[in-house]
């Protein structure tokens, strides 16, 4: 595991004495190999240590029930980053990574041991203990397998690495283990190295580790006495097989306690009474990015990218770099030329020259490319180090690799559907009326309704109830944690969705509830689970008496139809449900419109908004309840007529028959006029005006056009007495704030010059100078009409009707 600070900033060697080549294995012991997890320095220290002991047997720092795991990291299909997973079988939320990345020392001991038909074997504490210890975190499973039992003291945690830095006058500790470790000469792993030179950065750091240890003592990690007791304890049994032919890869913090002298007594006290939970392991891919967390296994590294390079290369990594650096601003269409790369290398060279460092680390590399390939910008620099610097690799695990039976099916729908699950976010458009694009969307909203989230809807070209869907899709290694966690509804996408919905339906308490789950089960083609859905829904509804809810609820359903529409479902019972709703929402409204505070105003405005939308789906359906826009537009008409409903309620309602024509321009300046006459509260007034023109609703264009509206609510702001304009200042501000600029400007213009005379001259089209127009000028505006349907490619219905 990691180091006490939760992060991979170790490195040390074994705390034995005496040669330790291959020929006195007996009088040095075990080699213990103390690594930084995830370090290429690391990874090629150890290469070439095991090249240059051949031990007979080698154990890693991990779960020991990933042993049976550990062939299949020779498969050619295996592609690092890889991560172990172990969750507990009754509680698959329960679970934790032990991620490795190809420069990680683990990998790179067991890639050597599997190559050289070495025995290898993992030693830390079980997943069974460390998942029963762990307490269950929200979301998918955590990178972190130690916590700290109840009861524990916690003491603050140690950073040995930044400890090491500041004693040998670093501020950056990433700046000391690159000067110290990666900057050092790769060796080699093919042998030749002098087995003490190979071992010697091993035995060095491991003093380090030592001195750490007895000024800090656990490091702020109590349960790692637990964790050193049972690796010492599998070293032990591995001596006894094959003496001290041993080689033990694991975090350099805990090198000291793995040479100290205990008793095997001692060591079983510590592991007595250890809960366990039953664990099922197995690879999965990993990221880059998930390797820059700080948490756990995960190391924390900030640069694995830079790291990987570094591991990779076997010479001239600098200039190497920054080729990659240029052809990543080459693809962005920036102009990066060869004299930029030789300058940029130079640059870098030098930087560490100034600096006093071995070698061009990250530092001097990063402050190149900003001078010389960036001209001195961030932005494209930022550019860099998400894509390179950090990385968007995600790493692959063959078919063999145990899974869930839900897994398996996943795997198989993505290769059948072309949907390769990619670590780097992308945009997937889909048009439903293709067969194949339909299976995706249906099986993504089924990973939505498991909880699964690789995508997420967005706005896209479409819009809700069309044939066109977008999504940003990221998978995420916790994702698989997620599939686990789903695998107790089913073996199969689709099996495992309905179930979840069949669930939800007969739990869920409110109807607003209910009318998402039907939405979903449409939108992912569930229609086994449709019939218990619709039964709750029908049941829900008929018990709730809250206007309120049912205008939540309202919305999703027609969704759900107009999604029924799209995908050819049957959806008779749905409407027949969303018919009912909007006859009760209609009935129930008005008076639930009374006696508001402002916050219930706004919260019941924006459920009238929902309803109209709602209701005007439900009217373009192919069999619309019979009379319900009469119905609608009556309501509308009482909340905008009645004046105890609260002031935005009735803005709103009057804009809302007016965009709809159900309300002609003189009805609406006349109930401006009485919402803005002098009897009415300030506050109140305001309040009308953000109802009508207030949002995104277009309200600001609507005065534009219409001088007259203008005119009454500039008349009311300059009548607002003194002492009370402060009070509604917020209101319009927030009003009138949210006005595009143009729309703003063009207001203010018209304000300063004024209203337009009685009889004012006006031009050949009927405009006033700097006004507009008192109407429709249908002569130029069927000129238009044929350059239009020609853009959006429409024919007009003579053309039509020809033919």
């Amino acid at each position: 595991m990691t180091s006490p600070a939760g992060t991979a900033a170790t490195t040390g060697g074994a705390a034995t004495t005496g040669t330790v080549g291959p020929g006195h294995r007996a009088a040095a012991g075990p080699l213990l190999l103390g690594v930084r997890h995830h370090g290429p320095g690391s990874a090629r220290a150890v290469l070439t240590a095991l090249a240059a002991a051949r031990p007979a047997a080698v154990l890693i720092e991990g779960p020991p029930e990933g042993d049976a795991l550990l062939p299949l990291a020779a498969d050619p299909r295996m592609r690092p980053p890889v991560a172990l997973l172990a969750h507990a079988v009754d509680d698959p939320g329960r679970a934790s990574f032990w991620p490795m990345a190809a420069f990680s020392p683990e990998w790179v001991a067991i890639r050597w041991a599997l190559d050289h038909d070495v025995p290898v074997r993992f030693i830390d504490l079980p997943a069974a203990h460390s998942l029963a210890l762990k307490e269950p975190e929200p979301g998918a499973g955590s990178e972190e397998t130690a916590g700290v039992r109840a009861g524990e003291e916690v003491t603050p945690v140690v950073d040995p690495i930044r400890v090491l830095a500041e004693t040998a006058g670093y501020d950056d500790p990433e700046r000391w283990w690159e000067d110290v470790v990666e900057h050092r000469s790769p060796g080699g792993a093919g042998g030749g190295s002098d087995a003490g030179d190979a071992l010697a950065p091993f035995v060095a750091l491991a003093e380090a580790m030592e001195a750490l240890r007895e000024a800090y003592g656990d490091g702020g990690q109590p349960r790692d006495a637990v964790r050193e007791a049972y690796m010492r304890i599998q070293l032990r049994t591995a001596r006894k097989e094959f003496g001290n032919d041993v080689a033990v890869v694991c975090g350099a913090w805990h090198v000291p306690a793995l040479a100290a002298r205990t008793t095997l007594a001692a060591d079983r006290a510590l592991l007595k009474g250890l809960p366990k939970v039953r664990t099922d392991l197995t690879w999965v891919p990993w990221t880059h990015r998930r390797l820059a967390r700080h948490s756990g296994y995960g190391a924390g590294i900030d640069s694995p990218g830079w790291y990987g390079h570094l591991f990779d290369v076997a010479d001239r990594p600098i200039e190497r770099w920054m080729t990659k650096v240029a052809g990543l601003l080459r693809e962005e269409d920036r102009f990066v030329s060869t004299a930029h790369v030789i300058e940029a290398v130079r640059l870098a060279e030098t930087l560490a020259a100034l600096r006093g460092r071995p070698l061009a680390g990250l530092g001097e590399t990063t402050d190149a490319v900003r001078a010389v390939m960036c001209e001195g910008s961030d932005v494209p620099l930022a550019l860099v180090r998400d894509r390179l610097i950090v990385g968007e690799t995600l790493g692959e695990v063959p078919d063999t690799a145990p899974a869930v039976p839900l897994q398996r099916d996943l795997t198989r729908s993505q290769r059948t559907l072309r949907l390769k699950p990619e670590a780097s976010e992308r945009e997937l458009d889909l048009d439903l009326r293709k067969e194949t694009d339909a299976a995706r969307s249906r099986l993504l909203h089924r990973l939505r309704l498991l909880d699964v989230g690789w995508g997420d809807p967005v706005a896209g070209r479409g819009s809700t109830g069309t044939f066109r869907e977008s999504w940003r899709l990221s998978w995420q290694p916790e994702l698989h944690v997620r599939v686990a966690e789903a695998g107790v509804w089913g073996t199969t996408v689709v099996t495992a969705a309905t179930a979840k919905a069949e669930s939800g339906a007969v739990v869920a308490t409110a109807l607003a509830d209910v009318t998402a789950l039907a939405e979903h089960c449409l939108l992912a083609g569930l229609p086994d689970a449709l019939p218990v859905v619709m039964k709750a829904l029908a049941d829900r509804a008929a018990l709730d008496a809250d206007v309120g809810h049912l205008a939540d609820a309202l919305p999703a359903l027609a969704r759900s139809l107009r999604y029924g529409d799209v995908r050819s479902t049957d959806t008779a019972a749905l409407a027949e449900v969303a018919a009912g709703l909007a006859e009760r929402i209609c009935v129930g409204l008005p008076p639930a419109c009374t006696g508001l505070d402002a916050d219930g105003a706004e919260a019941l405005r924006r459920q009238v908004e929902a309803v109209h939308g709602a209701i005007g789906l439900l009217l373009a359906g192919t069999a619309p309840a019979e009379g319900l826009r009469e119905r609608w537009d009556a309501v509308l008409h009482k909340l905008a007529a009645r004046g105890t409903v609260a002031g935005i309620i009735r803005g709103r309602a009057t804009r809302l028959l007016l965009d709809e024509g159900r309300l002609a321009e003189d009805e609406a300046a006349r109930l401006m006029g009485l919402a803005l006459s002098p009897g009415t509260l300030p506050a109140d007034a305001a309040a009308w005006i953000e109802g009508f023109v207030g949002g995104a609703s277009g309200g600001g264009m609507l005065l534009v056009h219409d001088e007259r509206l203008l005119g009454l609510v500039d008349a009311w702001l300059t009548g607002v007495p003194a002492e009370m304009f402060t009070d509604v200042l917020p209101l319009l501000r927030r009003t009138f704030s949210a006005y595009e600029p143009g729309v703003r400007r063009t207001l203010g213009e018209l304000v300063r010059r004024g209203p337009v005379p009685e009889g004012a001259r006006r031009d050949d089209v009927g405009r006033v100078p700097g006004g507009f127009g008192p109407g429709l000028d249908r002569a130029r505006a069927d000129a238009v009409e044929p350059v239009l349907r020609l853009l959006i490619g429409r024919r007009s219905e003579h053309e039509e009707a020809a033919g």
